[in-house]
């Protein structure tokens, strides 16, 4: 993109005073960042900006900062994507208040590709952080972009389990997208370039203030065809993404946790007010119209050895693994090895206390 093109967008991003609705608004009455900028007085009154703001739009010396702003997105090789940009996210141009601009570091052919965001708590559990990680593992090996806040705990394994697959995952930022946040996850920040992006709308050198992640969330969602929230305390920043995607028409979704976990109240809250239960991938892929091929495909894809068939045909309902052993009448370690390679191979999964379920 031509750095005089996006001076003009950053130009009126640094007008004091200026929101991003605000910014919006002018976009569509005039069309484009520079008319904003060489309108006269009376166009902008029109557009029923206070005085104030116009005296800014007028007055205000923005050039010194655009122009260390252009120099830093050169030197970091950040890609600018605006609003008009064939790149710029088409899901995120539905929502009511979609960023004006995004930072980019990665690959922006993703953009426009489907994607599932994964959130929930910091201070997750082995159990959320395994199911995080095995829910970011199957569907980006059913090619859909993982979606997620960089953040510890639930975020950091959907991520991860994203790059494990071999797939792609995006982060979304609420600070600076030159700003690793948490310090914890430097090596993560620095390998998600590589398997798909980090995104922000925040100039460069953005603070994390607490108040910048709600901003964040609406973008989260907006990205995404659904939300899958694993673990969430009574007031989580994830319940906010929830609340977020049903204000902008996504599907939530909500992994059920242990009744006596503070990890697990928000998820509970969800899915009593409706929110999909999830135990399984599939669960996903048959809510979503989008992905309802790749559930068909999934399920008509499904081979079975003989001795896996014996033990599947017994899992309906969810077994303890001695019941299994003496309805199969065979060895408890035998009858567990095979059980380990069909939860390898994604057709079981454990349950608390040694149960095992078919996962479809």
């Amino acid at each position: 993109m031509l750095k005089s093109h996006i001076k003009d967008w950053l130009a009126l991003s640094f007008i004091p005073g200026l929101g991003k609705r605000t910014y919006l608004k002018l976009l569509e009455e005039f069309g484009h960042p520079r008319a904003v900028l060489e309108a006269k007085e009376e166009a902008l009154k029109r557009a029923s900006l206070s005085e104030g703001l116009i005296r800014a739009i007028k007055g205000y010396d923005w050039h010194k900062r655009v122009e260390r702003e252009l120099e830093r997105i050169s030197n970091l090789n950040i890609r600018f994507i605006t609003y008009h940009d064939k790149n710029y996210p088409s899901l995120l141009k539905e929502i009511h208040d979609p960023p004006p601009f995004l930072y980019v570091k990665g690959d922006v052919e993703i953009l426009n590709r489907p994607m599932i965001a994964i959130v929930g708590s910091r201070l997750a559990s082995v159990y959320g952080l395994k199911i995080a990680t095995n829910l970011a593992l199957e569907l980006s090996g059913l090619g859909i972009i993982v979606v997620s806040g960089l953040a510890r705990g639930i975020d950091t394994a959907a991520h991860q389990g994203a790059i494990r697959a071999g797939g792609k995952t995006i982060a979304v930022f609420g600070c600076g997208i030159d700003i690793v946040y948490p310090r914890e996850n430097k090596r993560l920040y620095e390998k998600i370039p590589e398997a798909g992006a980090l995104i922000s709308e925040f100039h460069l050198g953005t603070p994390p203030e607490a108040k910048n992640f709600p901003v964040r969330n609406r973008i989260i969602s907006g990205l995404s065809l659904g939300v899958i929230i694993v673990e969430a305390a009574k007031r989580s920043g994830s319940l906010i993404t929830a609340r977020l995607a049903l204000e902008q028409g996504r599907e939530v979704f909500a992994v059920p946790g242990q009744i006596d976990s503070f990890r697990s109240e928000g998820t509970h809250k969800l899915i009593k007010q409706g929110a999909k239960l999830v135990e399984k991938v599939e669960d996903v892929l048959e809510e979503i119209g989008q992905f309802q091929d790749l559930y068909k495909k999934k399920e008509e894809t499904i081979q079975l050895k003989p001795e896996e068939e014996e033990i599947f045909l017994l899992l309906d309902t969810p077994k303890y693994l001695d019941e299994l052993a003496q309805q199969l009448k065979r060895p408890i370690g035998e009858v567990s090895s095979r059980l380990m390679t069909m939860e390898i191979r994604g057709l079981v999964r454990q349950l608390p206390g040694k149960q095992y379920v078919k996962r479809f």
